[in-house]
């Protein structure tokens, strides 16, 4: 198939999936055309049958913001008519798939161009929600030929915010490439990270108010007061939280064993290292960081909240908790930090639930399926 696939092209889940997405599928010998304002953060060197079209825009005075979502169509359709791509993939509702509709329709003429639409998270549960966008974003949702989201839980939050039929959605984890996200990973900065010795407990993240950032600092200052725990808080991203972790960590008493590591391309060199993993986030609507420690081998404490126990089997491969339950989850950290027996079984189990349920393997076959079944419904 030939296939376009659009996505935010900065740091975030949904750009990475959609970028490692189009990577898998072209090593399955598919043609990808990523269509975006810039070559996305993952897109790295050359590999056969993937190619990236820039959006073009141009600053006009008339406009006080320029108008991507039109030039967005353009570029769609540009694509499509001189590459004969047989669908567009859209990463993330808005404005992504009101401009795959408005592509469509510019091809109606020539020939369809299949679109399906892919749901990360915040599109539906907060962007969407506004009432600015809410109505755009349900008719470009029913207007996608194919529709997808990450989760249940967001299939669900779809379904009711949104009046959806349930059956429109598929359910399509996302996933990894279980030999980049592996517990050798080379080279690995143990040594650097804990010169002393210390157990590494790490939180990637961007830091907004929904990752609970200062529940990070709170959960492993509780960890730290418990008898035999000896670590330090790697904290990798950066947001608008930072300043308030920094805040709260002061607070603690431990902020000379909390290290801001500020924003890290090749996570998955730092996560190898990691003893554990701390996610005590509002919501997700996956929990990918997550699923990127158990693939590291690295153990999961995180909330009981959102897609989250759909990555994460409380007492197999983590430890789930209440949101805000910082409690708890140091009690559970520090029982991983000191019983190896224990942290061996989950990092063990965590491993395992990556590979065969999360990896590229076994997930890019489901993406594969329904483009065939959207092409052969316009057959």
């Amino acid at each position: 198939m030939k296939i376009g696939i659009t996505c935010y092209p900065t740091y975030g889940g949904s750009g990475a999936v959609a970028t490692e997405l189009g990577l898998a599928l072209a090593d399955r010998g598919h043609e990808v055309h990523f269509i975006s304002y810039a070559q996305p953060f993952r897109l790295n060197g050359f590999q056969e049958r993937v190619y990236f079209h820039e959006v073009e825009m141009e600053d006009y005075p008339l406009f006080e913001h320029p108008p991507y979502a039109l030039a967005l169509a353009v570029a769609l359709h540009d694509a499509a008519h001189k590459h004969q791509l047989d669908l567009v993939h859209m990463h993330y509702a808005i404005p992504h798939a009101a401009s795959a509709y408005l592509a469509r329709q510019m091809m109606a003429l020539e020939r369809p161009l299949r679109v399906v639409t892919t749901l990360h998270g915040t599109d539906i549960t907060l962007v969407g929600l506004h009432p600015s966008f809410h109505g755009i974003t349900r008719f470009s949702i029913l207007e996608s030929d194919g529709l997808t989201a990450v989760s249940s839980y967001l299939r669900d939050e779809t379904v009711r915010d949104f009046s959806v039929p349930a059956t429109r959605i598929d359910v399509i984890p996302n996933f990894i490439d279980t030999e980049i996200w592996r517990p050798d990973r080379e080279p690995c900065h143990r040594a650097k990270l804990a010169p002393n010795g210390e157990k590494i407990v790490m939180h990637v993240s961007n830091f907004r108010s929904v990752k609970r950032v200062g529940d990070v600092v709170r959960a492993f200052a509780g960890m730290r007061d418990r008898e035999g725990v000896v670590a330090r808080l790697i904290m990798v991203g950066d947001g608008p939280d930072r300043m308030r972790a920094a805040s709260v960590a002061h607070e603690l008493g431990v902020n000379e064993d909390v290290v801001f590591l500020g924003k890290h391309q090749s996570t998955e060199e730092l996560l190898s290292c990691a003893d554990l993993f701390l996610l005590p986030s509002e919501t997700e609507s996956f929990g990918l960081a997550a699923l990127e420690a158990m693939a590291s081998g690295t153990p999961v404490v995180a909330s009981n909240a959102g897609g989250i126990p759909e990555v994460v089997t409380d007492g197999e491969d983590g430890y789930l908790y209440a949101v805000g339950d910082t409690a708890g989850m140091a009690e559970g950290g520090a029982r991983l930090l000191t019983d190896e027996n224990e942290h061996r079984r989950v990092s063990a189990n965590a491993r395992q639930t990556a590979v065969s349920r999360f990896s590229k393997d076994s997930v890019v076959p489901m993406y594969e399926d329904l483009y065939a079944r959207v092409l052969r419904a316009d057959s």
